[in-house]
């Protein structure tokens, strides 16, 4: 009798009736499974760090407007300050609702454990060039830049008080259909 060498699919499929793995999800790890006491600290991590990126933001965009409109008459910065404020009360409304829209969306389509990886992955690679290129756009949009603002607050509130992230409902689903995680 030979023994071959097993190709690299077969010695890496799952046995059948064994226990099927916990996905691990980006910044969630496997603690969202159980859902205990280190998900809600890292849901805590991250909702405090993008607390300070929100005030960090508002405070640039609402420098740089007035920056940008310091130098005009008067009666012209009145009215497009009113006009700004109108917009920045809007805009946290929109984006909460965008956000929400697209949250269920998700839920109804959620992504597989591999899926959300490869977003993660796709994400990363693609910050450096989306935040160097927002540096010279935020310059460009100076007048709107705080009504920018105020819809990306609405949208990440709305982002971090959602009950479960679809990521989190796909990798239950996956879970359920590759056998429940012992």
């Amino acid at each position: 009798m030979t023994y071959g060498m097993a190709s690299r699919s077969s010695s890496t499929a799952p046995v059948p009736g064994a226990p099927v793995q916990i996905p691990s999800l980006p910044k969630l790890g496997t603690t969202w499974y159980k859902r205990g006491a280190l998900y809600w600290l890292c849901r805590a991590r991250t909702t405090v760090f993008l607390l300070v990126v929100m005030a960090m933001v508002c405070f640039f965009s609402i420098s740089l407007y007035q920056g940008f409109t310091s130098e005009w008459p008067p009666t012209v910065r009145t009215v497009c300050d009113r006009v700004q404020l109108a917009a920045s009360c809007v805009a946290p409304v929109w984006g909460w609702v965008k956000q929400r829209r697209g949250h269920r969306e998700g839920l109804l389509h959620p992504p597989t454990p591999e899926q959300t990886r490869q977003a993660k992955r796709d994400h990363d690679r693609r910050a450096p060039g989306l935040a160097s290129a927002g540096r010279g756009l935020g310059l460009l949009a100076a007048p709107v830049l705080p009504a920018l603002a105020a819809y990306s607050v609405g949208w990440l509130a709305a982002w971090l008080t959602v009950r479960e992230y679809p990521s989190e409902v796909g990798a239950r689903r996956w879970l359920q259909e590759h056998g429940a995680a012992g």
